[in-house]
């Protein structure tokens, strides 16, 4: 009888330990459920872009953007048009004057105007533009915003061919020449002509459609003032004409034309630099 009770006693002292087990699982995987859903929703809370445009059209994103090689461009973030739905560039520049005089606001002013309104199929379109400070420094800075182009640069389009060992074939060396001379020609045409100036490699875009854009139209305006100039501009000399280094009132549109030549021939060679 004895053993009977301890038999039972027993039983009951496992089944206790089972259902404590149980319960404490259930509570954790509770807890646990719990603990992601306050974190989804600590994602959810967080804002999804960092700074907006005064109209508030665009709003700009953490992600940087690698594909603007522009001397004085000191930053490029991926940014949102709320008014198309599409992903545009947010360019940054900031000046190396404290204050720009108002001379030098309508000038820039006047040379993005222009930038605005160009319309053609091989050249990066230029949304819009405005002119602020810096909150933590004051100092004077310029936003632009571009088309995004997610296929990348023509130099990365070689870099990966390069890899697979074969050449480009003349029949689209030809169609690439013959889209990048459409767009300087539509640049050079214009009432008061448009000088790239920093045609390479790096600024020349390509889509998967095999459609080349040429992009970073950097006027000399922007030269001027700069605060800073890219350290990757060095690597890209080869592509200047001998007179870019003149006076800019000097410059013509033949160093365009001299930067497609080496386009076009480090672009046929495949050899990069």
């Amino acid at each position: 009888m004895n053993q009977e009770k301890d038999e039972t006693a027993a039983i009951d002292e496992e089944n206790k330990d089972v259902s404590g087990t149980t319960e404490t699982t259930v509570n954790s995987g509770s807890n646990k459920k719990k603990k992601d859903t306050d974190d989804e929703e600590e994602e959810e809370d967080e804002p999804v872009y960092i700074e907006a445009s005064p109209c508030a059209r665009w709003q700009k994103r953490r992600e940087t953007v690698a594909q603007r090689d522009i001397p004085g461009i000191d930053a490029s973030y991926l940014a949102m048009d709320t008014e198309e739905g599409v992903e545009v560039v947010w360019n940054e520049v900031l000046f190396s004057e404290r204050k720009i005089s108002d001379i030098q606001h309508n000038k820039i002013s006047e040379v993005f105007d222009k930038l605005i309104e160009l319309n053609h199929m091989n050249i990066v379109k230029f949304h819009g533009y405005w002119q602020d400070r810096i909150k933590h420094d004051d100092r004077p800075r310029a936003v632009f915003i571009t088309e995004f182009m997610s296929s990348g640069s023509l130099k990365l389009f070689l870099r990966k061919t390069k890899k697979t060992k074969q050449n480009l074939s003349k029949n689209s060396w030809r169609r690439w020449c013959i889209q990048l001379l459409s767009a300087l020609n539509y640049l050079h045409s214009c009432e008061e002509p448009i000088i790239h100036g920093n045609l390479t490699c790096d600024t020349i875009f390509i889509q998967n459609t095999g459609l080349l854009k040429i992009g970073s139209i950097a006027p000399d305006v922007l030269h001027r003032h700069v605060k800073s100039i890219s350290d990757s501009a060095a690597k890209n000399l080869h592509f200047q004409a001998p007179e870019i280094d003149t006076e800019l009132s000097l410059i013509t549109t033949a160093v365009d034309i001299y930067s497609l030549g080496m386009v076009t021939l480090e672009a046929s060679t495949i050899v990069i630099f």
